[in-house]
């Protein structure tokens, strides 16, 4: 049977209509679901008890695909079900929180979440417990026990994250890369290297990547990958992630990319407790900061959906039968939305995409408060005082009846008392 007739529900499974969920109204058609995953996707598609949802008007994509974000314990950690569920974010690529020291605290966080948390294995054995440095003694980088790490873990993790900048590997150069590498070669994963302060020299880094490797903050104002060696790089079959950050993304430098035929093949947040609360917020800003950039809605969203999948295999990313039924629901507004970079240059994006619902295996995420910033995270005043008045809001919200006597019924009738 071919893709098309599968598509438009002429299919085995779908004949019955046994859906848990029709997504009514969509570009694509109807998206129906059953069991978590996919079931058919065609006209008029109704189910005979699951529930019907209208999404006529709205932008219905596959549920986003960070690749690059920190859920895990340690400096940098956040809780990613209290941001998933307005952001449209499915899957959470945590890139190197932990190390194999480590790997059992990134395995509970992702066992207990309700989105899907793969991993990238930090080749530090003791992760990022701490802001930096943990690559500073050789020790940590075990190759042979990171080989043996991803062998026995291979259901989370999908690939090795290596930190080089002069902070985290001090003297050791990129020592901790080429372990890194080894132990991904042995394997047959990828490697994502995030690149910063030099030394090491930004071509040495780049020049040691293999083809399916990944350089992330690849428009980091500081590291400014624009030479000869990015575009070798990117040539030979290196990907480009965003890796947005609190650091690591400059307009400047991917207007330069753009210019120079270079894009970004992956756009991540690098979302983590530093970079939540601005410059980088969520993964729909940093999509607008994109399309501020000029690059197409289109290729943006590819950006965070069948790319990421792509470049981990990891499943999702798609909106086809059989695919799990990882899905957001999106309101396009065309309004001028000003979008900041990590050094405060801002731009205009002419979209703002606004996430109305997230479906994680056909489940809607349902709504959760975020905790507050850890007491060693740098805040301005500005960002403190905003988050006290989103505080008081919330309470205020939550505070306040939900509705008047209008909105209510009488759930236990008074009986009338018996004439004697």
């Amino acid at each position: 049977m071919s893709q098309e007739q599968m598509a438009a529900g002429d299919h085995p499974r779908v004949r019955d209509r046994d859906y848990d969920l029709v997504l009514a109204g969509a570009a694509q058609g109807d998206i129906a679901v059953r069991d978590g995953r996919i079931a058919a996707i065609g006209p008029e598609l109704r189910p005979e008890a699951g529930s019907v949802v209208d999404v006529s008007g709205r932008l219905v994509t596959p549920g986003l695909i960070d690749l690059h974000t920190h859920v895990g314990p340690g400096y940098w950690g956040i809780d990613p079900d209290p941001i998933a569920w307005y952001s449209g974010v499915t899957t959470w690529v945590d890139a190197g929180s932990a190390g194999a020291f480590t790997l059992a605290g990134l395995r509970h966080v992702a066992t207990t979440a309700t989105v899907r948390v793969p991993a990238l294995l930090n080749i530090s054995a003791i992760g990022l417990a701490g802001r930096t440095g943990e690559s500073r003694d050789l020790a940590n980088c075990d190759t042979a026990l990171a080989i043996d790490t991803i062998r026995a873990n291979r259901d989370l993790i999908h690939g090795i994250k290596v930190r080089i900048d002069t902070d985290t590997v001090g003297a050791n150069g990129v020592e901790p890369l080429r372990r890194g590498l080894a132990a991904a070669e042995a394997c047959g994963v990828p490697v994502m290297v995030h690149i910063g302060t030099s030394p090491p020299a930004l071509d040495e880094v780049l020049d040691l990547l293999r083809p399916g490797d990944i350089v992330t903050h690849c428009a980091s104002g500081i590291a400014a990958p624009l030479g000869p060696a990015v575009h070798a790089a990117s040539d030979r079959g290196v990907l480009l992630d965003l890796g947005h950050g609190s650091g690591g993304f400059a307009f400047d430098v991917l207007e330069a990319q753009l210019e120079a035929g270079l894009r970004p093949f992956t756009v991540s947040t690098d979302l983590h407790a530093r970079s939540l609360h601005g410059p980088v917020f969520d993964l729909p800003t940093t999509m607008a900061k994109l399309l501020a950039a000029g690059v197409p809605l289109p290729e943006v969203i590819d950006a965070v959906t069948v790319h990421p999948a792509q470049a981990l295999g990891l499943p999702g990313g798609t909106l086809t039968v059989g695919a799990p039924a990882d899905i957001a629901i999106w309101d396009v507004r065309e309004e001028p939305f000003p979008v900041v970079d990590a050094h405060r240059q801002v731009r205009v994006s002419p979209v703002r995409l606004v996430n109305e619902a997230t479906y994680v295996g056909g489940r809607p995420l349902t709504p959760r408060l975020p905790a507050p910033p850890a007491p060693w995270i740098p805040l301005t005043e500005t960002q403190r005082a905003a988050l006290d008045r989103r505080q008081r809001d919330i309470r205020a919200l939550l505070a306040t009846p939900l509705v008047d006597v209008d909105g209510l019924a009488e759930q236990f009738p008074r009986t009338k008392p018996r004439s004697s």
